[in-house]
């Protein structure tokens, strides 16, 4: 069951659900909007060895933004720290900035019951658009579980900022 953001609300003062830098302007019907952070990563060559090592530039955002470009892949992550121990989390992007042609988490918008973090974002985007630090960029939602709740334990948890692909460490 998909929570509303009244029950976002009354769970992040019950501590059940983790949104730091909370500001309840931000809250929709179900869901909580959430901001880009400062940091965004760029792969540095044009093919990346999905098993092999890899290079990458990471990039403070200014505070007078960043010219994201089409053909190009950046990871960036969101400004709050979000999760629940109690609930499973989604993110996906907002309308307004899927309308100005910025596309995240096109593949990977699960956030595990027990993942706490500050999430990477999936950045694409189909024209040159500003980007910056601290925008509203995406929503998260919150589902409630049905069945034994395990806690996620994986690669990526207590992050804090952006990370690149840790699926190397997966190589035989």
């Amino acid at each position: 069951m998909l929570l509303t953001g009244g029950k976002i609300h009354e769970e992040v003062c019950r501590n059940a659900i983790t949104i730091s830098d909370f500001d309840e302007n931000n809250l929709e019907p179900n869901s909580y909007g959430f901001r880009l952070g400062e940091e965004i990563i760029v792969y540095d060559e044009a093919e990346v060895d999905g098993l092999g090592p890899r290079r990458t530039t990471k990039v403070t955002i200014p505070e007078h933004g960043y010219v994201l470009e089409p053909d190009r892949f950046y990871l960036g992550h969101t400004y709050e720290t979000m999760g629940s121990n109690e609930y499973a989390s989604e993110i996906y992007a907002r309308l307004s900035t899927s309308a100005l042609g910025i596309f995240i988490q096109t593949s990977a918008p699960l956030g595990h019951t027990g993942a706490i973090v500050k999430w990477t974002l999936e950045i694409v985007v189909a024209q040159h658009v500003i980007a910056y630090p601290k925008m509203l960029i995406g929503k998260i939602c919150f589902w409630e579980n049905t069945g034994e709740v395990r806690g996620y334990a994986g690669r990526y948890a207590g992050s804090q900022t952006v990370i690149p692909s840790l699926l190397s460490a997966e190589a035989p």
